[in-house]
């Protein structure tokens, strides 16, 4: 079986302003002109993801990054750590700022990654209460020799994966736009992470592949995107008070108790709030204060830690919208982040997953205030959306929602959440009823309690909405096949696509039944078609969940597109998959071979003969297939991924 993680995206950011340096040349004849200098600006480095209900950790040591220029030569590395985990499972589509480098203008078309690929480099810990049928017990962490990872080189003990993610297009680096690079390294691709689960007794296997689900995604600007809240130590206060410099921590990975700083070396200058002002909180002390620079915190913030909200400015510089301080890490830490597990409107009472797996419940009282991030609005980012339980009604807040929330007091029992930050409003699950004004989700999990079926309507189709490929401003509701990531559906005829999109379906009969279109949504808060409520700027059509099949007639093939049947547990119907040939929209062939107790994940492509025929054999009657994909208006399976399985098979 495979997870359901998402996306984690490196995303490199150009910030406006810094470090250019001039050239000049003489006049006369004989005077030979000055030497030229490549200009540089300085880049912000982050990564996030998307991670969904099975992990509480997925940790990973990005040992570097770089961006390689068009035409060849040298690249230019722009993050470079000495092995500090990030637990991905914590940045669902949300960014952690890793720091800050200097790139040459110019234009690039390729990045590299190295990522450290040892035993116990990668961490992978259930979450506490994943999928029902999954092949890991909850709230466990996963022992370093069940976990193989993909294509590592090198000596023991210094053993790493190198990633080469090819542009799309280029990305121009300039001195006069705030670039930025998105590499989407996509946790919910089937060949990311494979769990093998062999027959009786044997050891389940998790293999983790780094290297092909790694895409480029656009990212229209910076100030739009929403970091993850960043811990530090702080290190100096500006002369005029107007902002602090923190050297970056980041938390341990896997979680101790008390949880304690991991220095990474980075300077981060923060600045306050002039205009707005930004919120003060003395962890120690209980208090909260609206600052608008650091005149009254100066005499007693130097070498404290803090937590902090920030948004990134157009001129590429970081503002605070909230602080968090105190004199041990621990209590700033200590503020339950992750994603929501369920929510009982009738005890007002949330329970959050934090990284360890473990669920934290929140009492929310008159006084908690309800954030959502939007950091390309100052004053929308610093306002709360609603306050008390009242909010807790009406679908306001559901399962699957990453948040970051603060407490009254971190040491009381139970614990009673001061604000909560919403940093990322996922709905997701089966789509229906689409029309012109919108949609139903209905999502199922293995606890009924957090089951949800909600109505969205999509944003008002004069609503900014990001820009298409070529640069031009997106206006209402847009999206995505997510086979076909760079291709954004948008413009007048959208919503109507949608929904022709959205209207197929598979009938499987027997206990399954039928299976429908996909799909995942980040909400938005407050849209003028909206004013009090989500509204649904942009959807992920994703590829349809099902179990492991069988195969029930083998691959017949045709000019550019093949067939073959599949049983799925539970149907009493076979059903026709539909693969693709065609170069370039080529369904994604795995083969994932289990021998000697080594799972190896190979990719095939079946655009060539040899690809074709090594599919061809794999589809025999009867043998146990995965498959990813979209169910059509004509009753078949538009297939995504196909994966076969060969060596010792995988039971269910």
């Amino acid at each position: 079986m495979y997870s359901t993680s998402k996306t984690l995206q490196l995303v490199v950011g150009a910030v406006l302003g810094a470090s250019l340096v001039a050239c000049g040349g003489g006049g006369g004849a004989g005077t030979s002109p000055m030497p030229v200098t490549p200009q540089s600006v300085s880049v912000a480095v982050m990564i996030s993801d998307a991670s969904s209900e099975d992990w509480a950790t997925i940790g990973v040591k990005v040992l570097s990054i770089a961006v390689n220029p068009q035409g060849g030569g040298a690249g230019t590395t722009v993050y470079a750590s000495s092995g500090q985990m990030v637990n991905l499972a914590e940045l669902d589509q949300i960014s952690e700022l890793l720091g800050n480098a200097m790139i040459p203008v110019g234009t690039y078309t390729s990045a590299t990654l190295t990522i450290a690929a040892n035993p116990g480099d990668v961490e992978l810990t259930t979450a506490s209460d994943p999928e029902a049928g999954f092949a890991a017990t909850a709230s466990t962490s996963i022992p370093s020799d069940q976990i193989q990872i993909q294509g590592a080189t090198g000596a023991s003990g210094s053993k790493q994966v190198t990633i080469t993610v090819n542009f799309e297009t280029p990305l121009v680096v300039s001195a006069s736009t705030s670039n930025a690079l998105d590499l989407e390294f996509n946790l919910k691709h089937p060949a990311f992470l494979v769990g093998h689960v062999p027959p009786a007794s044997g050891m389940t296997l998790w293999a983790v592949n780094f290297d092909g689900p790694v895409r480029r995604h656009r990212i229209d600007d910076l100030a739009h995107l929403v970091l993850r809240h960043s811990y530090g130590t702080v290190a100096s206060i500006a002369t005029d008070n107007t902002s602090i410099t923190i050297t970056k921590d980041l938390p341990a990975v896997p979680v101790q108790n008390p949880e304690t700083a991991v220095p990474t070396g980075v300077s981060l200058t923060i600045l306050a709030d002039a205009i707005n002002g930004t919120l003060f909180y003395d962890v120690d002390a209980k208090t909260a204060v609206t600052i608008k620079d650091f005149s009254t915190e100066a005499a007693s913030l130097s070498g404290k830690y803090v937590r902090v909200a920030a948004r990134y400015q157009e001129n590429g510089t970081l503002v605070a919208t909230r602080i968090w301080t105190s004199t041990s890490f621990n209590s700033v830490w200590l503020s339950p982040e992750g994603h929501v597990l369920r929510v009982n409107p009738t005890t007002d009472v949330i329970v959050v997953e934090n990284e360890s797996g473990r669920p934290v419940a929140l009492t929310v009282d008159d006084n908690t205030e309800f954030f959502f991030r939007t950091p390309a609005n100052a004053i929308a980012d610093a306002t709360p959306i609603g306050t008390g339980t009242a909010f807790l009604a009406g679908n306001n807040i559901v399962r699957g929602f990453k948040v970051h929330a603060s407490v009254v007091d971190p040491l009381a029992n139970p614990l009673v959440a001061a604000t909560v930050d919403i940093e990322t409003a996922a709905f997701d699950g089966r789509i229906s009823n689409a029309g012109t004004t919108g949609f139903t989700y209905t999502r199922t999990f293995a606890a009924p309690a957090d089951d949800y079926s909600v109505t969205l309507g999509y944003i008002s189709p004069t609503s900014a909405n990001g820009t298409d490929s070529d640069g031009n401003p997106i206006v209402g509701f847009k999206y995505w096949d997510f086979a076909y990531p760079t291709l954004v559906i948008s413009g007048t005829g959208a919503v109507a696509d949608y929904v022709a999109a959205t209207n197929g379906g598979v009938n499987f009969g027997g206990t399954y039944g039928a299976v429908s279109a996909w799909g995942v949504s980040n909400a938005r808060w407050a849209d003028p078609a909206n004013l009090t409520g989500w509204s649904v700027p942009r959807t992920i059509l994703e590829p349809t969940p099902l179990p492991r099949g069988t195969v029930a007639s083998g691959l017949v093939t045709g000019a550019s597109d093949s067939t073959f049947t599949f049983n799925v547990s539970g149907g009493a119907n076979a059903a026709i998959a539909d693969v693709s040939t065609t170069s370039g929209s080529a369904t994604l062939v795995y083969q994932v071979d289990r021998t000697g107790g080594v799972v190896t994940v190979s990719p095939e492509d079946i655009t060539t003969s040899a690809g074709l025929a090594a599919l061809t054999t794999g589809l025999a009657v009867g043998a146990p297939v995965k498959l990813y994909g979209v169910p059509q208006a004509d009753g078949t399976f538009k297939t995504y991924v196909v994966a076969y399985f060969t060596g010792t098979m995988p039971t269910n």
